[in-house]
């Protein structure tokens, strides 16, 4: 049986979104997880602390499409909603982040939708991360689906400082006091610095283990 390329406007009924989007979260879990498993085994390091994968609600997914206009439909929510699949990727250092993201960009069944580098240019709040929004195929019985998955990819301090904010924003719906945002965007600012000091830090610890490795050889 031939199967039938499509995508996700196939997608007809909230069945189908549950078990298409689940389809393609578990492939880029699996995906990253080997990539994971590569870096233990081959380099002897391990870039990811750990893995969080989520499927979007149907209520949250309803209030993204009403927030934005568009009317609560099956065919609305797979064509303007990019993160009713999403996957957290939290590494120890800001330099894993980008050499995760090129792994996963030349996989030959990946194609990169929309990369946003929270990193290089944070948000007015000071959030940073790096997301990307990129399809998978997902294989049914009859048919291959291209999906969307949103993946976001941080450091541990990132993901802290983005949890916490998140909290205190719902607390306040959106409109926490003044020095609140003022002290949050303080605070990102800190953990921007630390995250810049433990690189340096690592690299540091790199650059001695290796001339001492170096010395033994000679």
């Amino acid at each position: 049986m031939e199967l039938k390329i499509g995508n996700e406007q196939d997608i007809h009924t909230w069945e189908q979104v549950t078990l298409v989007y689940h389809s393609a979260l578990k492939q880029i879990n699996t995906k990253i997880e080997i990539i994971n498993d590569e870096f233990q085994q081959v380099h002897r390091y391990n870039p990811i602390e750990h893995i969080k994968a989520r499927i979007k609600t149907s209520e949250s997914i309803v209030k993204k499409l009403k927030r934005h206009g568009y009317e609560s439909t099956i065919e609305n929510m797979v064509k303007y909603v990019n993160d009713i699949a999403g996957i957290r990727v939290i590494c120890s250092f800001t330099n894993d982040i980008y050499t995760i993201a090129d792994i996963i960009s030349n996989q030959s069944d990946i194609r990169i939708i929309a990369v946003k580098d929270y990193i290089m240019n944070p948000k007015a709040s000071g959030y940073r991360s790096y997301h990307m929004v990129v399809t998978v195929p997902v294989y049914l019985s009859d048919r291959i689906i291209d999906t969307k998955v949103e993946i976001q990819i941080r450091t541990v301090a990132m993901d802290f400082w983005a949890s916490l904010e998140h909290k205190i924003q719902y607390k306040f719906e959106g409109n926490a006091p003044t020095h609140i945002n003022t002290e949050l965007l303080e605070c990102a600012h800190m953990v921007s610095e630390l995250d810049a000091r433990m690189l340096s830090l690592n690299n540091e610890i790199l650059e001695i283990a290796e001339k001492i490795k170096n010395q033994k050889e000679e």
